[in-house]
């Protein structure tokens, strides 16, 4: 071999394993808004750009100042219709005005890859928007073609809500009605134009004390799913597994999937002693050791699934409990909260240096692994019957609110809708999405029972 045929071989090598390392250590993340102290977004596209490995964003919304900021920095970024606008995007002509106002100004100087239409759509709006999704994605799709911007696909995301179950993965089904009539014509529409699906997996929701290590990516004995014979050993993969097989039953198991959201607050209320920055560290740090390790799930073992960390900071105005406005890696100022691995100067210890799993001799505190499902204060008579039927209809063992039963008395459609809304929360896995019931349900800490009337726990 010649000098120049040695050289450029040599060069060659060292272009392949640079982009190989530039792939590796690599993570998205969502950079939410919802606060009053947070840096300037020019300041924020910088400091990833030049101090983070993060080469890919997610923004709730469209914001001009953001999608200014990006421009020219490689970084990728997902952007969000909001779900008011659904309906709207109907009308080819709005939506054509909607692109050529918010998405072409800034493209490509800025490098969007998707468009969002709607966040979670189907946990969260009425029957009439959700059927409206799909349509609007594919109006949207067609308005993104005509204004000559064909390189931007168009998904949604989605909470884990759209599951009927996901324990075990392998019998893991989408709910029926949103399967066939929502989310299978999206993953068609998907299919034929290569978009992701976007999902929002978060172990943190279905917290258990007793699967404390499971969920955290620590050490431990595993879960087998006796049907597919696969041994997982962390939670994450499980609900991955689980929208993969739900996939499967429409017959869309070629559609990527894309875990949009996903992360673990490093404070919480007294109720919620899971909300520690040794856990958020234990959970982001496993999550991104898993990420660059390139491997997929137990039931899609060659796949890498393209993951979101929630979120970039904290959100000091975020509405909820302390735990929602504690999801950050960084605090306002930029100073991490705890370390992953996620700053370039950190790049040779992805995972953090964490204290060991505990072993016992804690004390327990009184909501220790206690939640409940309970009806909101505010949800009528004639939402929670219709819960009480839906519930009555799965399956669930109601026969304590019937006449002569332990839950009877009193006799109210909201005491009878507590106990049977609840009973399904436990049964389904006790995943905060569980107790949703179109807004109506609230997760609570306080033990409901009364007399002979025992709730599950």
């Amino acid at each position: 071999m010649n000098n120049k045929s040695s050289r450029t071989s040599f060069i060659l090598f060292f272009f392949v394993i640079a982009l190989f390392l530039r792939d590796v250590t690599s993570i998205g993340v969502n950079y939410g808004t919802l606060g009053n102290n947070l840096p300037p977004p020019a300041q924020v596209a910088q400091f990833i750009k030049d101090k983070t490995v993060i080469d890919r964003v997610k923004i709730f919304d469209i914001n001009p100042d953001i999608l200014r900021a990006f421009a020219n920095t490689g970084i990728s970024l997902t952007v969000t219709v909001p779900n008011g606008e659904i309906p709207n995007l109907l009308d080819l002509a709005y939506a054509r005005r909607y692109v050529e106002q918010n998405i072409k100004p800034h493209y490509p100087q800025t490098k969007i890859d998707v468009v969002l239409v709607g966040n979670e759509v189907l946990h969260w709006d009425t029957p009439d928007v959700q059927n409206k999704l799909v349509p609007a994605m594919k109006v949207f799709y067609q308005a993104l073609g005509l204004s000559g911007l064909k390189g931007i696909k168009v998904s949604s995301a989605h909470s884990l809500g759209i599951l009927l179950r996901s324990n075990p993965p392998s019998a893991a089904r989408f709910r029926p009605g949103w399967d066939v009539g929502i989310l299978a014509p999206m993953l068609q529409f998907l299919r034929e134009t290569k978009g992701p699906f976007m999902v929002n997996p978060y172990p943190y929701f279905g917290y258990n004390k007793k699967q404390e290590d499971f969920l955290l990516f620590r050490k431990n004995k595993g879960v087998y799913d006796r049907f597919s014979k696969k041994w997982y050993m962390n939670s994450f993969d499980m609900l991955l597994d689980a929208v993969y097989m739900s996939m499967v039953r429409l017959k869309y198991p070629d559609v990527e999937i894309v875990a949009a959201e996903t992360g673990w607050p490093s404070q919480g209320e007294t109720y919620e002693p899971q909300c520690t920055v040794e856990n958020a560290a234990s959970y982001n740090g496993g999550l991104m050791k898993k990420y660059n390790s390139g491997m997929g799930t137990p039931l899609m073992p060659h796949r890498k699934i393209e993951t979101y960390i929630f979120s970039l900071f904290n959100e000091n105005t975020k509405p909820g409990s302390i735990a929602e406005r504690n999801f950050g890696l960084f605090r306002p100022d930029f100073t991490p909260v705890y370390d992953v691995g996620v700053l370039k100067a950190k790049q040779a210890h992805p995972t953090p240096s964490l204290p060991p799993p505990k072993t016992g001799g804690q004390p327990k505190t009184p909501a220790e692994n206690k939640k409940f499902c309970m009806p909101k204060v505010e949800a009528t008579d004639a939402q929670l019957q219709s819960n009480i039927n839906y519930v009555c209809s799965q399956g669930v063992d109601c026969t304590p609110i019937q006449v002569g039963g332990s839950c009877f008395n009193p006799n109210t459609i909201r005491s009878h809708a507590a106990f049977v809304m609840n009973s399904y929360f436990q049964r389904e896995g006790r995943n905060n999405f569980n107790c949703d019931f179109a807004g109506t349900g609230v997760v609570a800490s306080s033990d409901p029972s009364y007399g002979t009337c025992k709730f599950e726990s």
